[in-house]
């Protein structure tokens, strides 16, 4: 039996290019908030990781994030680390498992997550490919093949992201 109905075209993909130690990205968070509002499932928010050599825990951030991801709740445990950067600051891994606990997520998981690192390639090629692309600091979004740069400021990054959503959304209509 072949299914004759017409595929639905994929959701253009808004890559964020975050760090979860970064007071830059958790003021970010209102603006993906409003685009994820805006758009629902018609634009792909994708966590693409960017750990930066000056925050000593976001790598095992990214990492938890990941293991997140995998056991269903992606962004609920990055908004909630986000939503606290100053105490990822002071305690590290232990309150990267904590939010996990918080969250009704298997945190004994995620403790073994950190420990065999299991998501260490995911971090390791997000790095690297934003790196290949020219991303330098958090926030960094990439949509229809254009970068912006949130890391210097953010003013005006939403609406230029909507702008191209709905141009790329338009097109794909068209």
């Amino acid at each position: 039996m072949s299914d004759s109905s017409p595929a639905r075209p994929a959701a253009p993909v808004l890559d964020v290019w975050c760090e979860l130690q970064c007071p830059d990205c958790r003021s970010a968070l209102d603006d993906l908030r409003a685009l994820r509002a805006r758009y629902g499932d018609r634009l792909e928010l994708r966590l693409r990781h960017f750990p930066l050599e000056k925050h000593k825990h976001s790598f095992a951030a990214a990492q938890a994030a990941e293991e997140a991801l995998e056991q269903g709740r992606g962004w609920p445990y990055v908004e909630a680390v986000l939503g606290r950067v100053e105490e990822l600051d002071r305690r590290g891994e232990d309150f990267l498992v904590e939010i996990a606990r918080e969250l009704g997520l298997d945190a004994e998981e995620f403790d073994t997550a950190l420990i065999d690192g299991r998501h260490i390639l995911i971090v390791d090629a997000d790095q690297a490919e934003g790196k290949a692309i020219g991303v330098t600091g958090t926030p960094t979004y990439v949509i229809g093949g254009e970068r912006l740069d949130g890391g210097k400021s953010q003013e005006g990054l939403r609406e230029r992201v909507e702008e191209i959503a709905d141009r790329l959304l338009a097109e794909q209509e068209g």
